[in-house]
């Protein structure tokens, strides 16, 4: 093998450019040659999308966030959208056109960074033959076979400081703030930072909420002299017996519908039921930006070095995975398959519990 390529697909995540650095510095000291797809898999069906990656292409990048091959929610190639000529956009497979890129410029690897959506795609690739080595990459931490991935901690932090920084305002006029916060099918964010933001609330995809529940823990509030308390809850966090709350399907090309909406619902019934003052906000996409801490930088490093040396071992059809104290192969297939949900019998649930955190229910 001479030459590599490297994609990041899927929301962008403080890290990514750490990881790209790591791949780029390990395969030039092999002597390989490495190119990066932009947005997505762009670089295989267009050239103009493939660039050459230098060390010194990469040199600063680690503490940048974003990503310097650009990302994209929308490039399934197995489900791409593409306009027609009445200007209609409509759903094609390319992904012959990116295998035959892939050969076509002779590429021996494709490490693939992505989530859950985009190393399934990597796995698919790999089925018809491409050799593909994963790196796991979402802010939500919810890929089972990875005890951790990096942009969570960072995500975490940011969620924690704007945490810090509401408590002042909620004080000040004796209010109600609701926080939503990332986490489609886990709340390890919402958990983490509720914990450590001092929340007096915390809603999590893991556990069906009661509003009697969370008003009852305000109302206390009340009577113990805090007339202000901070709800954190998770975008996928539902109600007792109810739907999760989304904002229907996004653009063409993505598979899943938008969640949102649970932050302001919960507000709105918290007003409705008890009368406070409520307020409430949506962190959404500050998540995702910004420079990586340290902790994030040096596993996403990590990940990018681990993904060459699989990659010259010939590990194929596989994740980077961090289990501690070591990186692992994982079949991609594995990765995949389940999401990674808060244990509900964790010293962190017990922790919350113990501190006097109402977590929706009735315990």
């Amino acid at each position: 093998m001479n030459k590599i390529v490297i994609s990041t697909g899927g929301g962008d995540a403080p890290g990514l450019n750490a990881v790209i650095f790591a791949i780029v510095k390990s395969a030039t000291k092999l002597g390989w040659e490495v190119y990066g797809s932009r947005h997505g898999y762009m670089g295989f069906l267009d050239r103009d999308e493939l660039v050459r990656l230098m060390p010194a292409d990469v040199e600063g990048i680690t503490p940048t966030g974003g990503t310097i091959l650009g990302t994209t929610n929308k490039g399934n190639p197995f489900s791409m959208p593409v306009k027609n000529f009445a200007d209609e956009e409509m759903l094609v497979d390319v992904s012959s056109k990116v295998m035959d890129g892939f050969k076509r410029m002779g590429f021996g690897c494709h490490i693939a960074v992505g989530g859950d959506g985009s190393l399934e795609i990597a796995h698919r690739f790999a089925e018809l033959g491409m050799p593909v080595v994963g790196v796991p990459k979402t802010i939500d931490n919810d890929l089972e076979a990875t005890d951790r991935t990096f942009g969570f901690d960072t995500a975490v932090s940011t969620a924690t400081e704007a945490l810090d920084k509401l408590h002042s305002t909620a004080k000040s006029h004796d209010r109600v703030m609701v926080v939503e916060v990332m986490g489609r099918d886990s709340g390890w964010i919402a958990l983490y930072s509720g914990i450590s933001g001092g929340a007096d609330v915390i809603l999590l995809p893991e556990i069906p909420f009661d509003m009697d529940a969370v008003c009852a823990k305000i109302t206390e509030n009340e009577l113990h002299g805090k007339h202000y308390s901070i709800v954190v809850v998770a975008e996928g966090a539902r109600e007792e017996g109810g739907e999760v709350r989304n904002r229907g399907k996004g653009e063409a090309g993505r598979e899943e519908v938008v969640l949102g909406g649970v932050g302001e619902w919960v507000a709105e019934e918290i007003r409705k039921r008890i009368g406070k003052d409520t307020r409430s906000l949506v962190l959404g996409h500050l998540q995702r930006g910004g420079s990586p801490t340290t902790f994030d930088r040096l596993l996403a490093l990590r990940f990018g070095a681990a993904a060459v040396r699989m990659a010259a071992e010939g590990l194929f059809d596989r994740m980077v995975a961090w289990t501690p104290p070591t990186m692992s192969a994982v079949l991609l297939e594995d990765a995949i398959r389940c999401r990674k949900q808060v244990d509900l019998k964790s010293d962190k649930i017990l922790t919350a519990r113990s501190i006097g955190i109402c977590l929706g229910d009735k315990e």
